[in-house]
């Protein structure tokens, strides 16, 4: 039986597919894009998130701790290998651990607990992250036994993955939310740290094999949104064989505090929310080459 690191299982979800959905988040990103707003999502190993205005500072998380690395109001996530003793005689619940183990099994018990409500609403389960395609095997199996079960299932990823791995994930599914961060290579690179090539063949495949997918873009006002790589955009997108839905998302910061709990700092804190009525002109830019364009 496969197990990994889930962070986060959310019941009665509505936007991560088709009716009311359990939505598990898995630990790990091999990406670094700088709107990220799930920061704790992309270390892979479970990590300690502080709330430093409820420490009382009494020391006991310092004595506890193994590496050093924690200490009053805050921790050293270089030196944090996330045993979690410092919780454990943290009183005042200043400190948080991100990350648990489970297994498949685990997880697919939680996700049957709302299995009348996926039937009455057209929902089921979706795999997220963090990235699910960088635990493989837990995702394919998740699915599989979810599927035995008659749930519907979504996979919502970045397309960053093992091609292999990709395509034994998605046999398993019935929609993928697949994103599209940046078109261009070089910016793409600027913007997560990473190249698109994997992403656009893996998204390539999903095409070839008709399974169903949706296009995400974030929008990311002075970074992805110039004429030039959305006309590039718009004319990649034209040559897959399916008419999926495009979406278009504003960029918003909600984020950002989570980034100072995990002793990171937030790339874009000058940038404000966009308002999507902003969206409309590339809305209308990728609609000219075809596309079933929307603002979400």
């Amino acid at each position: 039986m496969e197990k990994g690191i889930v962070f986060d299982i959310k019941n009665f979800s509505i936007h991560d597919g088709p009716g009311i959905r359990t939505t598990v988040f898995f630990k790990g990103c091999p990406i670094n894009c700088l709107w990220c707003s799930n920061p704790e999502s992309q270390k892979a190993e479970p990590e300690v998130m502080m709330f430093p205005e409820r420490c009382v500072n009494c020391g006991k998380c310092t004595e506890v701790c193994p590496t050093g690395a924690s200490k009053n109001g805050s921790t050293d996530n270089e030196k944090c290998i996330g045993c979690g003793k410092c919780l454990e005689v943290c009183k005042s619940q200043a400190r948080k651990l991100i990350g648990k183990t489970m297994t498949s099994r685990e997880v697919v018990q939680e996700v049957m607990k709302d299995k009348i409500m996926y039937d009455n609403s057209g929902g089921g389960v979706t795999l997220g992250g963090g990235e699910a395609c960088m635990q493989p095997k837990l995702a394919a199996e998740i699915f599989k036994k979810c599927k035995e079960q008659g749930v519907h299932t979504v996979l919502d990823t970045s397309g960053y993955c093992n091609g292999r791995e990709f395509l034994e994930i998605v046999k398993y599914v019935d929609l993928v939310y697949f994103d599209i961060k940046c078109i261009a290579p070089e910016q793409h690179r600027k913007l997560t740290g990473f190249d698109n090539e994997i992403i656009h063949n893996n998204l390539k495949n999903l095409d070839r094999l008709g399974i169903p997918f949706s296009i995400r873009m974030p929008i990311i006002p002075g970074y992805n949104d110039s004429e030039e790589i959305i006309n590039a955009t718009g004319e990649f997108l034209k040559t897959l064989k399916s008419n999926s839905p495009v979406y278009l998302l504003a960029f918003h910061c909600y984020g950002a505090a989570k980034y100072s709990r995990i002793n990171k700092e937030y790339q874009l804190k000058n940038l404000k929310n966009m308002p999507k009525e902003e969206l409309e002109p590339i809305k209308e830019k990728l609609e000219a080459y075809g596309l079933n364009v929307r603002i979400q």
